[in-house]
């Protein structure tokens, strides 16, 4: 059926199609195939590729590249056996050059390939015992591999080596050695084990200390062998053409390092491989994953650190943060307010430097960018504001403790400091109101003597805000609120011997109100807000209209305080912002301008505050003294401590009275020693004919001596069985008693003269004791 001529493959019906297939697998070769896949590619794409036969077209097609039955190993070999006919250069040039192409081994029947995969009936679970197995196994492995033990000679070797000439070949062996050193801190980080191991303490000291001092500088030097123009401008080493060959090294040794920091407990250690970190910081930033572990590692030691550690992980993470602002400086600000938050829970004495710490340089963060801050700055404070309108309105206890903590307050006198340091922004201004809201609602929630230490913490957090961003804020009133709710002239419940320090408090005991140091130190307190605040305000031209109710206030404090060491101070006071008043009044009756020109005013107020005013004099005299004074408090402080000094009470009327009566009893007793026989009947009958106080009053004889309650004791007892026994004989009894009293009041009168009546009236002594026992009870 073929013709002489080549016919096109468009031409051919689907038998000539497979006849043709058939026989130029026998006749035809390898430019056969060429040819036709050259003039008929596109049919084949076009036609072919979308039919597929089926029955014998299949087998036909399957035909051409070989026989499925013989397998793919066999039909491989057959190929190749061809192909010595039909390329015998092809073929003689696989000869000579891969040998092994023509030694295939027709073993590999494709009979093995084909064949399915049958599932066996019941299948094997796996075991504990073969996994527990396996592990073992690995274990054996791992020990089988020599490791090399570090000495201290192979330190020092090193450190010639490295000091005369660093290669990176000598450098992946001291990052090995250095990986080893670190896994035995904390165990293994993972990823490849070292070949290296190290098991003395001093071979660990001189490799760490090899690494942290002296390593990095040599491997500086390598990278970058001239030193960058502008020493300002931070050059990263992967600029370095050496920086491929060391680039993995270099990596795990920071990886190394970043474990080292979390497994150091002495704070010379740590503060050494700070120092190392700061200097190395330009690595971290090649690293991004590296770079945020080390920032999260620095974190924690920068909230709960040693002072030093302290000062040291804010210059690692405030460089970071100015060389990749972009990148780091959003998330770090999250991170490093709630670990302020979280470390600002309890406050102490000894805990308040390290709160004042984190709260400034944590403000220095949040100035590298205003536009960021500003995003981190509303969501907090709407945040405190949710909390505050959460308990002005449910009015619940758990909704007040989350307001009225050492959080809360922190929080808001940081955010105060944040916007008074970054007062000259246009972005962070509109958040001044919404913050001083806040803090007087803070105020306003529960406004009770108990909440003063709180109280002054949030005015001079208003103080602050009000003075560095030169905005009216009236906080006087709170301070004045305080003269009108205490009574000062009140004497003291009990005394205490330790101040109270408003400083670490928020709330005071129902105890520490009725003491004399809270009053002591509530006037220090009012005395020291008044004056920061008013120092503030001191050259502003309505000052005198500014401090009237102030003044008016003391005035009215001084007329009715007696105690003069509470009048003594605000009557300085007083003196001085009188002083400051007549001072501004004269100078603003000498000015020329009006009060709508407000160019002018701040010109004069500048102009003011320059030269000084006497409020402003006194002040500066003034906190000299009184740093002078915290110091002597914090030095004395431990001293004072150890002295244990015993608390002073005043005893109560009650207790005296009580004493007073023991008292009597004793002379009473002394009194009526010729009466003993009938000294427990007569008290016996005083009491059944007197009221309860006189019950009570005999019982408290009793109690002054055992004997006499002892005794006093068995006549009730005694009383009791009597009663029990028989009723009659207690009235007859009783009956006897009146009738012998009665007796006694008709022979009194016939016995006695003009005289013993007189001498008599004089006397009186015993009717005055019982009349004395029974009014005070």
């Amino acid at each position: 059926m073929a013709a002489p001529g080549r016919r096109k493959l468009e031409e051919l019906s689907l038998d000539e199609f497979l006849a043709a297939g058939s026989d130029s697998e026998h006749d035809g070769g390898w430019e056969d195939e060429e040819d036709e896949e050259e003039e008929g590619g596109r049919a084949l794409n076009g036609t072919a590729r979308q039919r597929r036969p089926s029955g014998k077209a299949a087998q036909g097609l399957q035909a051409r590249p070989g026989s499925r039955k013989k397998g793919k190993a066999s039909e491989h070999k057959d190929q190749l056996s061809r192909l010595k006919d039909r390329d015998p250069e092809f073929y003689k040039f696989l000869q000579e050059n891969d040998r092994k192409l023509l030694d295939f081994d027709a073993s590999d029947s494709s009979e093995e390939e084909e064949a399915l995969h049958r599932p066996p009936d019941t299948l094997e679970e796996a075991s504990d015992e073969d996994e527990d197995e396996d592990e073992e196994q690995e274990k054996v492995k791992r020990k089988k591999v020599s490791l090399i033990h570090v000495s201290l000679k192979m330190v020092e070797e090193w450190k010639k080596a490295a000091q005369r000439n660093l290669t990176p070949k000598l450098f992946h062996e001291i990052t090995q050695a250095y990986k080893a050193a670190v896994a035995t801190t904390k165990g293994d980080s993972g990823g490849d084990p070292s070949k290296f191991q190290v098991t003395d303490t001093a071979v660990f000291n001189a490799l760490v200390s090899f690494c942290i001092r002296d390593l990095f500088h040599l491997l500086h030097k390598l990278l970058l062998p001239k030193a960058p123009k502008n020493k300002l401008k931070m050059v990263l080493p992967s600029t370095s053409p050496l920086w491929g060959k060391l680039r993995l090294d270099v990596k795990v040794y920071l990886g190394c390092t970043i474990q080292l920091l979390s497994c150091l407990t002495e704070a010379s250690v740590g503060a050494a491989v700070l120092q190392h970190v700061n200097s190395t910081v330009p690595y971290y930033l090649s690293f991004p994953k590296q770079c945020r572990a080390l920032l999260k590692q620095t974190i924690t030691l920068w909230s709960t650190g040693e002072e030093t550690v302290r000062v040291l992980a804010f210059l690692v993470l405030n460089k970071i943060c100015r060389h990749k602002k972009e990148v780091y400086l959003s998330p770090l600000l999250k991170q490093m307010y709630i670990a302020f938050v979280k470390n600002s829970r309890f406050t102490s004495p000894n805990v308040l430097p390290m709160i004042n710490f984190m709260q400034r340089t944590l403000t220095e963060m949040l100035a590298l960018d205003s536009a960021t801050s500003y995003q981190h700055s509303f969501i907090y404070i709407r945040q405190l504001a949710i909390h505050l309108r959460s308990a002005m309105t449910l009015r619940k206890k758990e909704n007040f403790q989350s307001v009225y903590n050492w959080q809360y307050i922190h929080c808001l006198y940081f955010w105060c400091r944040v916007l008074s340091t970054i007062h000259p922004s246009e972005v962070m201004e509109p958040l001044i109101y919404p913050l001083t809201q806040v803090i007087i609602g803070c105020i306003k929630l529960v406004p009770t003597s108990r909440f003063y230490p709180l109280r002054m913490h949030c005015i001079r957090a208003l103080t602050l805000l009000s003075q560095s961003t030169r905005t009216f804020i009236p906080v006087l009133p709170f301070i004045l609120e305080v003269f009108q709710q205490v009574d000062f002239n009140k004497k003291p419940g009990r005394m205490s011997s330790k101040p109270i320090n408003f400083a670490v408090i928020l709330k005071l005991s129902n105890a520490n109100l009725q003491e004399k140091a809270f009053r002591d130190g509530l006037i220090d307190q009012l005395y020291d807000l008044l004056l920061e605040y008013l120092h503030g305000q001191a050259h502003s031209i309505g000052f005198p209209e500014l401090v009237l109710p102030t003044v008016i206030q003391l005035k009215s404090f001084l007329k009715e305080c007696k105690v003069a060491n509470y009048c003594r101070p605000m009557r300085q006071l007083l003196e001085k912002l009188q002083e400051n008043s007549a001072h501004i009044c004269s100078r603003r009756q000498r000015v020329t301008f009006g009060v709508a020109s407000t160019a002018a005013v701040e010109q004069w107020e500048k102009q003011l505050k320059e030269e000084g005013t006497p409020l402003s004099r006194y002040y500066t005299q003034w906190k000299k003294l009184r740093e002078k004074e915290i110091q002597l408090e914090i030095s004395g402080k431990e001293r004072l401590e150890d002295l244990n000094f015993p608390e002073i009470k005043r005893r109560r009327p009650d207790e005296r009275k009580e004493e007073d009566k023991k008292e009597f009893k004793d002379l009473f007793e002394l009194d009526s020693d010729s009466e003993e026989e009938n000294g427990g009947f007569s008290v016996k009958g005083k009491g059944t004919a007197s009221d309860d106080s006189s019950e009570a009053s005999s019982k408290e004889f009793g109690e002054e001596d055992d004997d006499e309650e002892g005794n006093y004791e068995v006549e009730e007892d005694e009383e009791e069985e009597l009663e029990e026994d028989s009723e009659a004989e207690e009235e007859g009894r009783e009956g006897a008693q009146r009738a012998q009293g009665a007796q006694q009041r008709r022979s009194c009168p016939r016995g006695l003269s003009r005289s013993d009546l007189q001498q008599l009236a004089q006397g009186g002594e015993d009717l005055v004791q019982d009349l004395e026992f029974s009014d005070e009870d």
